[in-house]
């Protein structure tokens, strides 16, 4: 019989799994690339500042990404913790990006303006001063360190011209002036302050 034969070929039958499965996500993936929910932003959003741009590089570099999720799943038990469920039309400028699965911390995708800024520095300084239980790590150098802002036109550029992100050449000329001499701390409390935001103007 033709299945037989083709389940004990074992290089056939890999074969043709990877064939079932590039047409099964093509079938997925590919409407996705000419609905407006999916490929253009939702109103009211806004590209990062240059503050905000360091900040998510701090992000990154800091591994934040690691145990925290920006991805809230349609579902009730997740929206009412932490709020209206993510929408691609807020993750079209974001390069890459951050959803996460892993959740040792609480999603960010909503944490914008929710504390104060006071409270992410004491946070950010030694998590347990403001939740006891916290297991997260203390960042007490994002205090110390500046910035120098030495790439971060580059960085809006590239955003600009490489994934049409609407930065302006005023952007972009100020860009260093507006970052230079900031701390690091203040660059990643602005970055987590805008989290959210665009959903929070379009409700």
């Amino acid at each position: 019989m033709k299945h037989e034969f083709i389940e004990k070929n074992v290089g056939l039958l890999a074969l043709l799994i990877i064939i079932a499965i590039s047409f099964g996500g093509l079938a997925e993936i590919t409407p996705l690339l000419f609905q407006k929910e999916t490929t253009e932003p939702v109103h009211g959003l806004k590209p990062y500042t240059a503050l905000e741009m360091e900040g998510r590089d701090i992000y990154i570099r800091e591994g934040c990404h690691v145990c925290h999720s920006q991805m809230i799943r349609p579902f009730r038990a997740e929206t009412e913790r932490y709020g209206h469920y993510s929408l691609a039309g807020e993750q079209v400028w974001e390069h890459p990006f951050l959803w996460g699965s892993k959740r040792t911390g609480p999603d960010l995708a909503r944490v914008g303006k929710r504390y104060s800024d006071v409270w992410h520095k004491m946070h950010l300084i030694n998590p347990r001063d403001v939740v006891p239980q916290s297991n997260m790590p203390a960042y007490p150098w994002l205090l110390k360190n500046k910035l120098t802002g030495e790439d971060i036109a580059r960085k809006l550029e590239i955003f600009r011209y490489n994934f049409h992100v609407p930065y302006t050449d005023a952007d972009i000329a100020g860009a260093k002036a507006a970052v230079k001499g900031k701390t690091e701390m203040t660059a990643l409390i602005a970055y987590l302050q805008s989290l959210g935001q665009a959903l929070s103007t379009k409700e």
